[in-house]
């Protein structure tokens, strides 16, 4: 159900024309500048603008690559409980049916008005969910060393 509901919003998100797109990642921005950037509170609007676009580009391929490492910790985590795969074959399942999403979200961007599909942008979800797929192996490997026990779970 999680992994549905995860699909559901990323489809949502790029489901926005570009203008609220754009104003979504500025806003971003702004928040980074006003947690990281020492005075920024104390700059002029126009320089605070100015600062949210030009991170405006890495904010949106670092929400691409969070939103599929979410989707692929997921992923994993329902090839191993709901259906009982090992390791192997979870990562790689949950690879293919992550990056397949993106492939599909980046098609469906195409309708979404001032939106495009980019194969770059299927690259990127697709590292995401490499990623997500990897933290949650190197999770399962660690604690399954740590437990040294048969017992029944996730990692097992």
């Amino acid at each position: 159900m999680l992994v549905l509901l995860w699909m559901l919003a990323i489809f949502l998100m790029s489901s926005q024309p570009a203008d609220d797109s754009t104003e979504t990642s500025l806003r971003v921005g702004e928040a980074i500048g006003k947690i990281f950037v020492p005075g920024y509170i104390g700059w002029s609007e126009e320089a605070q603008l100015e600062f949210a676009e030009n991170i405006d580009h890495p904010v949106r391929k670092a929400a691409h690559a969070t939103e599929y490492t979410i989707l692929g910790i997921l992923l994993f985590m329902t090839c191993r409980e709901s259906f009982g795969m090992n390791l192997k074959a979870s990562f790689k399942n949950a690879f293919l049916a992550g990056t397949a999403y993106a492939a599909t979200d980046e098609f469906h961007q195409l309708f979404v008005p001032g939106r495009a599909g980019m194969v770059s942008d299927v690259l990127i979800d697709s590292l995401g969910v490499l990623f997500g797929c990897l933290l949650v192996s190197a999770l399962c490997r660690i604690l399954r060393k740590k437990r040294n026990v048969s017992t029944k779970g996730m990692c097992l």
